[in-house]
Protein backbone atom coordinates (compact mmCIF):
# COMPACT_ATOMS: atom_id res chain seq x y z
CA UNK A 1 0.00 0.00 0.00
CA UNK A 2 1.45 3.33 -0.87
CA UNK A 3 2.73 5.55 2.00
CA UNK A 4 1.07 9.02 2.35
CA UNK A 5 4.04 10.62 1.13
CA UNK A 6 4.39 9.03 -2.54
CA UNK A 7 0.66 10.38 -2.79
CA UNK A 8 1.86 13.80 -1.85
CA UNK A 9 4.64 13.99 -3.78
CA UNK A 10 2.69 12.16 -6.65
CA UNK A 11 5.95 10.16 -6.85
CA UNK A 12 5.87 6.12 -7.02
CA UNK A 13 9.02 4.88 -5.37
CA UNK A 14 9.80 1.63 -4.28
CA UNK A 15 8.78 0.46 -0.54
CA UNK A 16 11.61 1.87 1.56
CA UNK A 17 12.55 4.88 -0.40
CA UNK A 18 12.06 8.12 0.33
CA UNK A 19 11.72 11.14 -1.79
CA UNK A 20 14.79 12.93 -0.19
CA UNK A 21 16.95 9.87 -1.00
CA UNK A 22 16.74 11.24 -4.97
CA UNK A 23 18.52 14.89 -3.64
CA UNK A 24 22.27 15.45 -5.28
CA UNK A 25 24.58 16.59 -2.84
CA UNK A 26 27.50 19.23 -3.36
CA UNK A 27 30.42 17.80 -2.33
CA UNK A 28 32.78 20.34 -1.08
CA UNK A 29 35.70 21.01 -2.61
CA UNK A 30 34.05 20.32 -6.09
CA UNK A 31 32.64 22.68 -8.65
CA UNK A 32 30.06 19.84 -10.06
CA UNK A 33 26.70 21.75 -10.30
CA UNK A 34 23.67 19.40 -10.03
CA UNK A 35 20.90 19.15 -12.39
CA UNK A 36 17.68 20.81 -11.17
CA UNK A 37 15.21 20.88 -13.65
CA UNK A 38 14.45 16.87 -14.21
CA UNK A 39 11.59 17.53 -17.26
CA UNK A 40 14.51 19.58 -19.26
CA UNK A 41 16.85 17.64 -21.30
CA UNK A 42 20.22 15.96 -20.11
CA UNK A 43 22.64 18.91 -20.50
CA UNK A 44 26.03 19.92 -18.76
CA UNK A 45 26.75 23.53 -18.44
CA UNK A 46 30.04 23.73 -16.74
CA UNK A 47 32.13 20.52 -16.15
CA UNK A 48 35.69 20.98 -14.59
CA UNK A 49 37.22 18.46 -12.74
CA UNK A 50 38.94 19.18 -9.33
CA UNK A 51 42.81 18.71 -9.42
CA UNK A 52 43.08 17.90 -5.58
CA UNK A 53 39.66 15.67 -5.39
CA UNK A 54 38.67 13.29 -7.71
CA UNK A 55 34.84 13.42 -7.79
CA UNK A 56 32.75 10.91 -9.53
CA UNK A 57 29.61 11.46 -12.11
CA UNK A 58 26.80 9.10 -12.21
CA UNK A 59 25.61 9.70 -15.65
CA UNK A 60 27.23 9.07 -19.19
CA UNK A 61 28.71 12.29 -21.08
CA UNK A 62 26.71 13.93 -23.72
CA UNK A 63 28.10 16.79 -25.04
CA UNK A 64 26.50 19.92 -26.28
CA UNK A 65 27.16 20.85 -30.49
CA UNK A 66 26.52 24.83 -29.24
CA UNK A 67 30.11 24.50 -26.97
CA UNK A 68 32.09 21.85 -29.55
CA UNK A 69 34.07 22.84 -32.44
CA UNK A 70 32.60 20.57 -35.04
CA UNK A 71 32.19 23.78 -36.84
CA UNK A 72 35.92 23.28 -38.08
CA UNK A 73 34.58 20.85 -40.37
CA UNK A 74 32.36 22.60 -42.22
CA UNK A 75 32.48 22.59 -45.93
CA UNK A 76 33.48 25.35 -48.22
CA UNK A 77 31.13 28.04 -49.56
CA UNK A 78 32.38 27.84 -53.23
CA UNK A 79 30.25 29.27 -55.91
CA UNK A 80 29.58 26.54 -58.52
CA UNK A 81 31.96 27.69 -62.00
CA UNK A 82 28.73 26.27 -64.04
CA UNK A 83 26.02 27.43 -62.19
CA UNK A 84 25.99 30.59 -59.85
CA UNK A 85 24.40 29.19 -56.01
CA UNK A 86 24.19 25.72 -57.31
CA UNK A 87 26.53 24.60 -54.96
CA UNK A 88 25.31 26.72 -51.87
CA UNK A 89 22.04 24.70 -51.03
CA UNK A 90 23.60 21.71 -51.34
CA UNK A 91 26.28 22.76 -48.62
CA UNK A 92 23.65 23.77 -46.30
CA UNK A 93 21.36 20.77 -46.44
CA UNK A 94 24.92 18.65 -46.39
CA UNK A 95 25.69 20.58 -43.23
CA UNK A 96 22.84 20.07 -41.35
CA UNK A 97 22.54 16.28 -42.41
CA UNK A 98 26.06 15.79 -40.84
CA UNK A 99 25.92 18.28 -37.68
CA UNK A 100 22.41 18.72 -37.24
CA UNK A 101 20.54 21.72 -37.78
CA UNK A 102 22.20 24.18 -34.80
CA UNK A 103 25.28 24.48 -37.01
CA UNK A 104 24.06 27.07 -39.49
CA UNK A 105 24.54 29.10 -36.73
CA UNK A 106 28.68 29.05 -37.54
CA UNK A 107 28.20 28.77 -41.53
CA UNK A 108 28.39 33.15 -41.80
CA UNK A 109 31.92 33.02 -39.55
CA UNK A 110 34.56 35.29 -41.18
CA UNK A 111 38.11 34.12 -42.80
CA UNK A 112 39.25 35.83 -39.82
CA UNK A 113 37.13 34.37 -36.81
CA UNK A 114 38.55 31.42 -34.84
CA UNK A 115 35.37 29.16 -35.80
CA UNK A 116 36.30 29.60 -39.59
CA UNK A 117 35.80 26.36 -41.04
CA UNK A 118 39.27 24.76 -42.24
CA UNK A 119 39.51 25.34 -45.64
CA UNK A 120 40.85 22.05 -46.59
CA UNK A 121 37.97 19.80 -45.59
CA UNK A 122 36.24 18.12 -48.02
CA UNK A 123 38.51 19.19 -50.82
CA UNK A 124 40.75 16.98 -53.46
CA UNK A 125 43.07 19.99 -54.08
CA UNK A 126 45.27 22.14 -51.42
CA UNK A 127 45.37 26.03 -52.56
CA UNK A 128 49.01 25.79 -53.67
CA UNK A 129 51.69 23.32 -53.84
CA UNK A 130 55.25 23.87 -51.93
CA UNK A 131 57.82 25.48 -54.11
CA UNK A 132 59.83 22.42 -53.29
CA UNK A 133 57.31 19.88 -53.84
CA UNK A 134 57.75 17.08 -56.82
CA UNK A 135 53.98 17.35 -57.31
CA UNK A 136 54.07 20.99 -58.11
CA UNK A 137 52.20 21.67 -61.17
CA UNK A 138 55.09 24.17 -62.52
CA UNK A 139 57.42 21.63 -62.63
CA UNK A 140 55.62 18.50 -64.05
CA UNK A 141 53.83 21.33 -66.74
CA UNK A 142 50.31 20.18 -66.33
CA UNK A 143 47.36 21.03 -63.37
CA UNK A 144 44.67 18.38 -62.22
CA UNK A 145 42.01 20.94 -62.58
CA UNK A 146 39.89 20.59 -60.09
CA UNK A 147 39.83 24.24 -59.27
CA UNK A 148 38.68 26.91 -61.79
CA UNK A 149 40.95 29.63 -60.00
CA UNK A 150 43.45 28.06 -62.17
CA UNK A 151 44.00 29.60 -65.69
CA UNK A 152 46.07 28.00 -68.10
CA UNK A 153 49.67 29.57 -68.69
CA UNK A 154 50.00 32.04 -72.09
CA UNK A 155 50.91 30.03 -74.64
CA UNK A 156 54.52 31.02 -76.16
CA UNK A 157 54.43 33.47 -79.14
CA UNK A 158 55.13 31.24 -82.39
CA UNK A 159 58.71 31.56 -83.57
CA UNK A 160 58.98 32.44 -86.91
CA UNK A 161 62.38 32.76 -88.74
CA UNK A 162 63.85 35.90 -89.23
CA UNK A 163 65.48 35.11 -92.50
CA UNK A 164 64.73 33.96 -95.69
CA UNK A 165 65.21 30.22 -96.67
CA UNK A 166 66.07 30.81 -100.35
CA UNK A 167 66.95 33.99 -102.34
CA UNK A 168 66.33 34.24 -105.92
CA UNK A 169 67.70 37.12 -108.56
CA UNK A 170 65.22 38.27 -110.14
CA UNK A 171 67.02 41.03 -113.30
CA UNK A 172 64.57 43.34 -113.99
CA UNK A 173 61.91 43.70 -111.35
CA UNK A 174 60.68 46.50 -111.71
CA UNK A 175 59.87 49.38 -108.78
CA UNK A 176 56.67 50.32 -109.54
CA UNK A 177 54.09 50.60 -106.78
CA UNK A 178 51.12 50.21 -109.23
CA UNK A 179 52.21 46.67 -110.94
CA UNK A 180 51.74 43.37 -109.82
CA UNK A 181 54.33 41.24 -110.67
CA UNK A 182 54.63 38.04 -109.00
CA UNK A 183 51.92 35.13 -108.61
CA UNK A 184 52.25 31.80 -107.17
CA UNK A 185 49.54 28.76 -108.64
CA UNK A 186 47.89 25.76 -106.74
CA UNK A 187 50.09 23.77 -108.66
CA UNK A 188 53.21 25.09 -107.43
CA UNK A 189 54.56 27.23 -110.25
CA UNK A 190 55.42 30.83 -109.39
CA UNK A 191 55.29 33.68 -112.29
CA UNK A 192 57.60 36.34 -112.44
CA UNK A 193 57.16 39.34 -114.56
CA UNK A 194 60.81 40.35 -115.93
CA UNK A 195 60.98 43.47 -118.37
CA UNK A 196 59.10 41.78 -121.04
CA UNK A 197 59.21 38.37 -120.67
CA UNK A 198 57.33 36.19 -118.19
CA UNK A 199 59.02 33.21 -116.36
CA UNK A 200 57.57 30.30 -114.47
CA UNK A 201 59.52 28.68 -111.62
CA UNK A 202 58.87 25.28 -110.60
CA UNK A 203 58.76 25.44 -106.08
CA UNK A 204 58.97 21.24 -106.82
CA UNK A 205 62.39 21.32 -108.69
CA UNK A 206 63.61 24.64 -108.93
CA UNK A 207 62.62 24.59 -112.97
CA UNK A 208 62.63 28.23 -114.50
CA UNK A 209 60.87 28.25 -118.13
CA UNK A 210 60.37 30.90 -119.87
CA UNK A 211 56.58 31.65 -120.97
CA UNK A 212 56.99 34.91 -123.59
CA UNK A 213 58.62 37.48 -124.78
CA UNK A 214 55.92 40.93 -125.30
CA UNK A 215 58.67 42.03 -127.58
CA UNK A 216 60.52 45.67 -127.17
CA UNK A 217 57.31 47.63 -127.96
CA UNK A 218 55.38 46.01 -125.07
CA UNK A 219 55.79 44.86 -121.16
CA UNK A 220 54.57 43.11 -118.49
CA UNK A 221 52.68 44.71 -116.36
CA UNK A 222 50.29 42.50 -113.69
CA UNK A 223 49.99 38.54 -113.68
CA UNK A 224 47.86 36.16 -111.87
CA UNK A 225 46.94 32.77 -112.67
CA UNK A 226 43.58 30.62 -112.66
CA UNK A 227 42.42 28.94 -109.41
CA UNK A 228 42.98 25.71 -110.76
CA UNK A 229 46.54 27.17 -111.53
CA UNK A 230 46.33 25.77 -114.99
CA UNK A 231 45.92 28.97 -117.14
CA UNK A 232 47.89 32.63 -116.42
CA UNK A 233 46.63 35.73 -117.59
CA UNK A 234 49.13 38.32 -118.29
CA UNK A 235 48.32 42.88 -118.13
CA UNK A 236 50.51 44.42 -120.81
CA UNK A 237 51.74 47.59 -120.64
CA UNK A 238 49.61 48.57 -124.20
CA UNK A 239 46.22 47.66 -122.05
CA UNK A 240 45.87 44.20 -123.48
CA UNK A 241 44.91 40.83 -121.53
CA UNK A 242 46.72 37.85 -122.81
CA UNK A 243 45.88 34.46 -121.16
CA UNK A 244 48.47 31.57 -121.60
CA UNK A 245 48.19 27.72 -121.11
CA UNK A 246 51.32 27.61 -118.66
CA UNK A 247 51.74 23.88 -119.27
CA UNK A 248 51.89 24.02 -122.45
CA UNK A 249 53.70 27.34 -123.03
CA UNK A 250 50.44 28.57 -125.22
CA UNK A 251 48.81 31.41 -125.68
CA UNK A 252 45.14 30.49 -125.97
CA UNK A 253 43.48 34.21 -126.18
CA UNK A 254 43.87 38.08 -126.18
CA UNK A 255 42.01 40.45 -125.38
CA UNK A 256 41.41 44.22 -125.71
CA UNK A 257 39.48 47.13 -124.47
CA UNK A 258 41.77 49.32 -122.14
CA UNK A 259 43.35 52.08 -123.19
CA UNK A 260 46.49 52.02 -121.40
CA UNK A 261 48.68 49.66 -118.80
CA UNK A 262 46.25 46.79 -117.41
CA UNK A 263 48.34 46.61 -113.89
CA UNK A 264 46.17 44.47 -112.15
CA UNK A 265 44.27 41.23 -112.63
CA UNK A 266 41.46 39.01 -110.74
CA UNK A 267 40.13 35.49 -111.00
CA UNK A 268 37.08 34.67 -110.01
CA UNK A 269 35.65 30.72 -110.82
CA UNK A 270 34.45 31.67 -114.43
CA UNK A 271 35.50 35.09 -115.34
CA UNK A 272 38.84 37.47 -114.99
CA UNK A 273 38.39 41.05 -114.06
CA UNK A 274 41.01 43.61 -115.30
CA UNK A 275 42.23 47.27 -113.29
CA UNK A 276 44.10 49.66 -116.04
CA UNK A 277 44.96 53.17 -115.61
CA UNK A 278 42.30 54.29 -118.06
CA UNK A 279 40.58 54.04 -114.29
CA UNK A 280 38.04 51.24 -115.74
CA UNK A 281 38.00 47.76 -114.51
CA UNK A 282 36.76 45.01 -117.63
CA UNK A 283 35.43 41.97 -116.80
CA UNK A 284 36.40 39.29 -119.63
CA UNK A 285 34.68 35.61 -120.17
CA UNK A 286 36.94 33.33 -122.07
CA UNK A 287 33.15 31.82 -123.12
CA UNK A 288 32.35 34.53 -125.16
CA UNK A 289 33.49 35.82 -128.34
CA UNK A 290 33.69 39.76 -127.24
CA UNK A 291 36.64 40.78 -125.17
CA UNK A 292 34.95 42.52 -122.41
CA UNK A 293 31.38 41.39 -121.08
CA UNK A 294 31.12 44.28 -119.08
CA UNK A 295 32.61 47.41 -117.91
CA UNK A 296 32.91 48.82 -113.55
CA UNK A 297 33.21 52.69 -114.28
CA UNK A 298 34.26 54.37 -110.51
CA UNK A 299 37.76 55.16 -109.70
CA UNK A 300 38.96 59.02 -110.72
CA UNK A 301 42.28 57.67 -111.28
CA UNK A 302 44.79 54.63 -111.78
CA UNK A 303 43.39 51.07 -110.58
CA UNK A 304 46.37 49.10 -108.63
CA UNK A 305 44.17 46.56 -106.46
CA UNK A 306 41.39 43.98 -107.00
CA UNK A 307 40.44 40.90 -105.35
CA UNK A 308 37.18 39.03 -105.90
CA UNK A 309 35.62 37.45 -102.67
CA UNK A 310 36.17 33.59 -101.62
CA UNK A 311 32.19 33.07 -102.60
CA UNK A 312 32.70 34.84 -106.00
CA UNK A 313 29.76 37.61 -105.17
CA UNK A 314 31.86 40.83 -104.15
CA UNK A 315 34.90 42.18 -105.95
CA UNK A 316 37.11 45.00 -103.92
CA UNK A 317 38.93 47.34 -106.33
CA UNK A 318 41.39 50.01 -105.05
CA UNK A 319 42.74 53.01 -106.61
CA UNK A 320 45.25 55.61 -106.65
CA UNK A 321 41.92 58.04 -106.03
CA UNK A 322 42.76 56.40 -102.29
CA UNK A 323 39.17 54.81 -102.71
CA UNK A 324 38.12 51.49 -101.94
CA UNK A 325 34.69 50.20 -103.76
CA UNK A 326 33.25 47.13 -102.84
CA UNK A 327 30.83 45.76 -106.44
CA UNK A 328 28.19 42.93 -106.45
CA UNK A 329 29.11 40.20 -109.20
CA UNK A 330 25.56 41.33 -110.84
CA UNK A 331 25.80 45.29 -110.03
CA UNK A 332 27.17 48.17 -112.39
CA UNK A 333 27.65 50.59 -109.76
CA UNK A 334 29.50 49.96 -106.30
CA UNK A 335 27.68 48.84 -103.37
CA UNK A 336 29.87 50.04 -101.26
CA UNK A 337 32.22 53.13 -101.73
CA UNK A 338 34.41 53.54 -98.58
CA UNK A 339 37.22 56.48 -98.61
CA UNK A 340 38.80 56.46 -95.28
CA UNK A 341 41.78 55.85 -96.43
CA UNK A 342 44.47 58.99 -97.57
CA UNK A 343 46.57 57.29 -99.73
CA UNK A 344 46.33 54.97 -103.09
CA UNK A 345 45.03 51.89 -102.54
CA UNK A 346 46.65 48.95 -103.55
CA UNK A 347 46.76 46.21 -100.52
CA UNK A 348 43.32 44.22 -100.72
CA UNK A 349 42.64 40.57 -98.68
CA UNK A 350 39.29 38.90 -98.37
CA UNK A 351 39.55 36.89 -94.91
CA UNK A 352 39.31 33.19 -95.70
CA UNK A 353 37.72 32.36 -92.59
CA UNK A 354 34.98 34.86 -92.06
CA UNK A 355 32.05 35.86 -94.73
CA UNK A 356 32.24 40.19 -95.22
CA UNK A 357 35.60 40.74 -93.52
CA UNK A 358 37.85 42.82 -95.96
CA UNK A 359 41.37 44.43 -95.03
CA UNK A 360 42.79 47.10 -97.17
CA UNK A 361 46.26 49.00 -96.93
CA UNK A 362 46.99 52.43 -97.72
CA UNK A 363 50.12 54.19 -99.51
CA UNK A 364 52.64 56.48 -98.00
CA UNK A 365 50.38 59.27 -96.74
CA UNK A 366 47.85 56.62 -95.20
CA UNK A 367 50.14 53.62 -93.56
CA UNK A 368 46.88 52.31 -92.40
CA UNK A 369 45.79 48.44 -92.52
CA UNK A 370 42.14 49.53 -92.38
CA UNK A 371 39.35 46.04 -91.91
CA UNK A 372 35.72 46.50 -92.81
CA UNK A 373 32.47 44.80 -92.61
CA UNK A 374 31.29 44.81 -96.31
CA UNK A 375 27.69 43.78 -95.08
CA UNK A 376 26.60 47.12 -93.79
CA UNK A 377 30.32 48.83 -94.51
CA UNK A 378 31.64 49.76 -90.99
CA UNK A 379 35.28 50.24 -90.35
CA UNK A 380 35.70 47.72 -87.74
CA UNK A 381 39.76 48.70 -87.00
CA UNK A 382 42.57 50.64 -88.34
CA UNK A 383 46.34 49.74 -87.34
CA UNK A 384 49.07 52.50 -88.26
CA UNK A 385 51.89 50.23 -89.37
CA UNK A 386 53.91 52.88 -89.87
CA UNK A 387 55.35 52.79 -93.31
CA UNK A 388 53.61 52.25 -96.67
CA UNK A 389 51.35 49.15 -97.34
CA UNK A 390 51.75 47.59 -100.39
CA UNK A 391 50.09 44.29 -100.05
CA UNK A 392 48.46 41.78 -98.00
CA UNK A 393 47.50 38.58 -97.77
CA UNK A 394 45.22 36.48 -95.14
CA UNK A 395 46.38 33.06 -94.44
CA UNK A 396 44.29 30.12 -94.58
CA UNK A 397 45.75 27.98 -92.03
CA UNK A 398 45.47 30.36 -88.83
CA UNK A 399 43.81 33.54 -88.22
CA UNK A 400 47.09 35.63 -89.24
CA UNK A 401 47.67 38.62 -91.94
CA UNK A 402 50.53 39.15 -93.57
CA UNK A 403 51.58 42.79 -95.03
CA UNK A 404 54.09 44.09 -96.82
CA UNK A 405 55.87 47.59 -96.86
CA UNK A 406 58.25 50.28 -98.29
CA UNK A 407 58.73 53.51 -97.36
CA UNK A 408 60.51 53.75 -95.30
CA UNK A 409 61.09 50.57 -93.64
CA UNK A 410 60.57 48.31 -96.47
CA UNK A 411 59.33 44.98 -93.62
CA UNK A 412 57.37 42.35 -93.51
CA UNK A 413 54.81 42.29 -90.73
CA UNK A 414 52.99 39.38 -89.57
CA UNK A 415 49.63 39.70 -87.12
CA UNK A 416 47.39 38.16 -85.14
CA UNK A 417 43.86 38.82 -86.25
CA UNK A 418 41.61 40.20 -84.78
CA UNK A 419 44.13 41.54 -81.62
CA UNK A 420 46.61 42.72 -84.30
CA UNK A 421 49.18 41.90 -81.80
CA UNK A 422 52.96 41.58 -83.92
CA UNK A 423 53.78 37.89 -84.28
CA UNK A 424 56.83 39.06 -86.34
CA UNK A 425 58.86 41.47 -88.12
CA UNK A 426 61.18 40.72 -91.12
CA UNK A 427 63.45 42.70 -92.89
CA UNK A 428 65.76 41.52 -95.17
CA UNK A 429 65.09 43.59 -98.82
CA UNK A 430 67.05 46.88 -99.38
CA UNK A 431 63.61 48.50 -101.31
CA UNK A 432 59.94 48.49 -101.14
CA UNK A 433 58.29 44.90 -100.48
CA UNK A 434 56.11 45.88 -103.55
CA UNK A 435 55.30 41.96 -104.44
CA UNK A 436 53.79 39.55 -102.58
CA UNK A 437 52.78 35.71 -103.20
CA UNK A 438 51.67 32.65 -100.87
CA UNK A 439 52.72 29.43 -101.69
CA UNK A 440 49.54 26.88 -102.20
CA UNK A 441 50.28 25.12 -98.61
CA UNK A 442 50.10 28.75 -97.22
CA UNK A 443 52.86 28.12 -95.16
CA UNK A 444 55.52 29.95 -97.15
CA UNK A 445 55.60 33.56 -98.54
CA UNK A 446 57.64 34.73 -101.67
CA UNK A 447 58.27 38.43 -101.58
CA UNK A 448 59.57 41.19 -104.41
CA UNK A 449 61.21 44.14 -104.59
CA UNK A 450 63.42 46.43 -106.78
CA UNK A 451 66.59 45.24 -105.47
CA UNK A 452 65.89 42.84 -108.13
CA UNK A 453 65.44 39.50 -105.56
CA UNK A 454 62.54 37.23 -104.33
CA UNK A 455 62.96 35.86 -100.92
CA UNK A 456 61.36 32.84 -99.79
CA UNK A 457 59.88 32.54 -96.05
CA UNK A 458 58.41 30.43 -93.92
CA UNK A 459 55.83 32.20 -91.58
CA UNK A 460 52.65 30.67 -90.98
CA UNK A 461 52.17 26.77 -89.66
CA UNK A 462 50.72 23.90 -91.71
CA UNK A 463 47.04 23.45 -91.33
CA UNK A 464 45.80 21.56 -88.03
CA UNK A 465 43.33 19.25 -89.78
CA UNK A 466 44.68 18.87 -93.78
CA UNK A 467 42.51 17.39 -96.02
CA UNK A 468 44.65 14.64 -97.50
CA UNK A 469 45.74 15.49 -100.99
CA UNK A 470 47.13 12.49 -103.45
CA UNK A 471 50.49 13.30 -104.77
CA UNK A 472 50.74 13.69 -108.51
CA UNK A 473 54.33 15.02 -108.62
CA UNK A 474 54.80 18.33 -110.42
CA UNK A 475 51.63 19.78 -110.02
CA UNK A 476 50.63 18.37 -106.78
CA UNK A 477 48.67 20.40 -104.41
CA UNK A 478 50.43 18.94 -101.28
CA UNK A 479 53.17 20.67 -99.29
CA UNK A 480 56.30 20.66 -101.44
CA UNK A 481 59.81 21.61 -100.55
CA UNK A 482 61.53 24.82 -101.31
CA UNK A 483 65.02 24.52 -101.71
Amino acid sequence: MDSPQAKKSGLNLPAGMSETSLRLETFSGSTFHAVTNLGSPRTISNLSASPSKSSSCSDRFIPCRSSSRLHTFGLIDKGSPLKEGGNEVYSRLLRAELFGSDFGSFSNAGPGSPMSPSKNMLRFKTESSGPNSPYSPSILGYDNGFSSETSTPPKPPRKVPKTPHKVLDAPSLQDDFYLNLVDWSSQNVLAVGLGTCVYLWSASNSKVTKLCDLGPNDGVCSVQWTREGSYISIGTNLGQVQVWDGTQCKKVRTMGGHQTRTGVLAWNSRTLASGSRDRNILQHDLRVQNDFVSKLIGHKSEVCGLKWSHDDRELASGGNDNQLLVWNHHSQQPALRLTEHTAAVKAIAWSPHQSGLLASGGGTADRCIRFWNTTNGHQLNSIDTGSQVCNLAWSKNVNEIVSTHGYSQNQIMVWKYPSMTKVATLTGHSMRVLYLAMSPDGQTIVTGAGDETLRFWNVFPSMKTPTPVRDTGLWSLGRTQIR
